[in-house]
């Protein structure tokens, strides 16, 4: 065998190194929705120059992350409720077909890596640890999807992912019990692990489902409270017929 017969070695550019730690940023809110990212400041940040920061604040725009407004800049994304909605719902198909690869015959080998997320998640709620919890949380359904062995799968699933860790926190904080939120998590590794397909499937299909309707009752409920008075009968019949629509 000649030298040129010899895969070069994959190594990360400058650039994706960047996008890497960009996109940490943003997952755990160190980089707040609506903030603006500029260049130079990034770079200056980074030690590099202005070129590799470039391309990775575009890697981050094309992966949904980043938002580029004409001539303003480039901001991180704000997630409104019904985008949070649109995630959980591709997510829900993402990891549906995730978990139909499982269980075809991956199911001992799953559950077992399950089975670390799981008590990771319950070591930290039994400190009050909420982003422990979060970083667990996004640790199972990770672990969940690539266990399917599928790469598309898994590429699918990494800004939906990112995007759910954004708020994951405002969502454990409308568990009255933060331990409610492991046993949903135990009760799905059980089910995977020797239960009843149909029963895996309902609850994953649950656990979307019951994530979405909780943000939006939060969401409604911190609009009120924003509200305040001025929403209430004092308001004045401008917000009569019309409010109820």
């Amino acid at each position: 065998m000649t030298i040129f017969d010899l895969e070069p070695v994959a190594r990360q550019s400058t650039a994706e190194l960047i996008a890497d730690r960009l996109r940490v940023a943003i997952m755990r809110g160190n980089l707040t929705a609506g903030s603006q990212l500029g260049e130079a400041d990034l770079a200056a940040k980074f030690q590099v120059s202005r070129g590799p920061v470039r391309e990775a604040m575009q890697r981050l725009v094309s992966e949904g992350l980043l938002n580029s407004v004409r001539h303003r800049g480039i901001f991180v994304i704000e997630l409104t409720i019904d985008d949070i909605e649109d995630v959980y719902h591709s997510r829900a198909a993402i990891e549906r077909g995730a978990l139909e690869r499982v269980l075809e015959g991956r199911r001992d080998v799953t559950a077992a890596a399950l089975s670390s997320a799981v008590e990771a998640m319950r070591d930290a709620a039994d400190r009050g640890d909420i982003p422990a919890v979060s970083d667990a949380d996004q640790q199972f359904h990770e672990t969940l999807v690539q266990s399917s062995g599928s790469a598309r799968l898994v590429r699918a699933a990494r800004t939906l992912l990112i995007e759910t860790r954004m708020c994951l926190g405002a969502l454990q904080s409308t568990y009255a019990d933060i331990h409610e939120q492991v046993t949903e998590h135990d009760q799905l590794r059980e089910a995977i692990a020797d239960g009843p397909p149909e029963r895996a499937f309902k609850l994953l299909a649950d656990h979307m489902d019951d994530a979405v309707t909780r943000l939006r009752e939060q969401q409604a409920a911190e609009a009120s409270a924003e509200a305040g008075p001025e929403a209430g009968p004092e308001a004045g019949p401008e917000a009569g017929p019309e409010a109820g629509g």
